[in-house]
């Protein structure tokens, strides 16, 4: 069976190697990017079964990458979950008109973000 394949983009290494240690324990297969247009040619080249997304992004927020990857037709199918420190409603509104499939603010509980990776996982 093949490994899935996640893509982790936040531009705190400690969040990113926290998490890249509980996918890789689940089987996964973490590639990261720390700014948005990193997150972009590595979602392009990569094609990542499901992206991990923070939005205030150095180069490009999260939003911007979203929309981007959200209306090409090669990679609009790649599941979004937006995970960030904006909690404001105009915020979460702001993650679901472009593109995300999922808003999870941090502080989080990383085994209900592993339960919601693996959920939409399964659907892809």
């Amino acid at each position: 069976m093949n490994k899935k394949k996640v893509l982790i983009v936040d531009d705190e290494p400690d969040i990113v190697e926290t998490i890249k240690f509980n996918l890789e324990h689940e089987g996964m297969e973490c590639i990261e990017a720390s700014d948005g247009e990193e997150a972009l040619l590595k979602a392009r080249k990569e094609t990542p079964d499901l992206i991990l997304l923070d939005i205030m992004l150095p180069k490009m927020h999260g939003y911007k990458v979203a929309r981007f990857l959200k209306f090409d037709e090669s990679y609009k199918h790649i599941p979004i979950i937006m995970l960030t420190a904006k909690t404001q409603e105009k915020d979460i509104e702001l993650g679901m008109e472009t593109g995300a499939d999922e808003y999870v603010t941090k502080p989080f509980d990383m085994d209900m973000l592993v339960a919601l990776i693996n959920k939409h996982l399964e659907e892809v």
